[in-house]
């Protein structure tokens, strides 16, 4: 990997009526992901959303769940971005991705907003810069155009729902090889069967 990720942004709307919906996952990665590191997130209004400062696998690293809507968000990642000055190649984009099924989840590096909404924003507020992280959690397709909005803005099945958490469970697990400059490691082990999670903190 060229660059260390030192920033963590977790997609999602903001609000109760949003909450563990599939659109949300990114926030849900992170809100996890907090809680395992014992960080409490507390909102910033000059990022426009609710931040973390941790150490994943020795690193120094910031998470970030924009209060922003979901097609708002690159306000608050691109804030963040330039107060700590950190380049968008050392950020990691966790999102919902409609063209994978639940329980699949994928490291990308670059490319375009796929139709993504959050990303749709967040590209132009970098300044067009496309080269940043991406954590594309699998939440299935409704099979219709038509009936993505409501797709998204609704909650999972038990059965979808359980394997979208065993899916941020497993990407927990790469997270540190990602973190370490192993991106072909992290990567193949979202390909791998899951055996529990790997040590966050780094002794």
């Amino acid at each position: 990997m060229d660059a260390p990720v030192e920033l963590i942004v977790g997609l999602g709307n903001p609000g109760p009526n949003y909450e563990r919906t599939r659109h949300n996952v990114g926030a849900d990665l992170v809100l996890e992901l907090a809680k395992s590191l014992h960080a409490e997130l507390k909102y910033e209004s000059k990022f426009f959303g609710d931040t973390a400062r941790v150490s994943i696998a020795g690193r120094d690293v910031r998470l970030l769940i924009p209060s922003t809507f979901m097609n708002l968000s690159g306000k608050s990642v691109a804030a963040m971005a330039r107060f700590y000055q950190i380049a968008p190649e050392n950020i990691l984009v966790v999102h919902d991705e409609l063209d994978m099924d639940p329980g699949t989840v994928r490291f990308k590096k670059g490319g375009g907003h796929g139709g993504h909404n959050g990303l749709r924003d967040i590209i132009p507020a970098l300044g067009g810069q496309r080269d940043f992280w991406r954590l594309r959690i699998g939440i299935g397709h409704p099979g219709s155009a038509a009936k993505v909005a409501a797709w998204v803005l609704s909650k999972a099945s038990i059965d979808s729902r359980l394997a979208i958490e065993a899916s941020i469970d497993s990407a927990m697990d790469a997270l540190p090889l990602l973190l370490e400059g192993d991106d072909i490691k992290a990567m193949t082990a979202l390909h791998s069967e899951h055996h529990g999670r790997a040590p966050l903190i780094k002794d």
